[in-house]
């Protein structure tokens, strides 16, 4: 793992998962399980999408933030790391996004 700020955040999820649900964001949305964390993280991303049509900077910024946040948490709730992502964009380069999606399976 590199060190740098998407594996700091996760390395602080994963240690945070297991803290007490009254002080922990991290924890109390974790004690609801994965689709609490799912469900959370299309909030996110739909509030991404809504900063992005206006021309507010700061604001997309502060709101991918919180997408890539809600995200590591989905990432560590399922034993996954940025690690995997990274693997699978080096998969990725180079090929046509159209042949990518098509080569998927249904």
């Amino acid at each position: 793992m590199t060190d740098d700020v998407f594996d700091r955040l996760l390395a602080r999820v994963i240690v945070n998962r297991n803290a007490d649900p009254a002080t922990s964001y991290v924890a109390k949305i974790t004690g609801k399980g994965r689709a609490k964390i799912a469900q959370k993280l299309g909030e996110e991303a739909v509030e991404t999408v809504i900063a992005a049509m206006g021309s507010d900077k700061a604001e997309l910024v502060g709101e991918a933030t919180d997408l890539v946040f809600h995200l590591a948490l989905l990432l560590a709730d399922a034993g996954l790391s940025f690690d995997d992502i990274r693997a699978e964009l080096v998969r990725r380069e180079g090929v046509s996004g159209l042949v990518e999606k098509a080569s998927r399976k249904s």
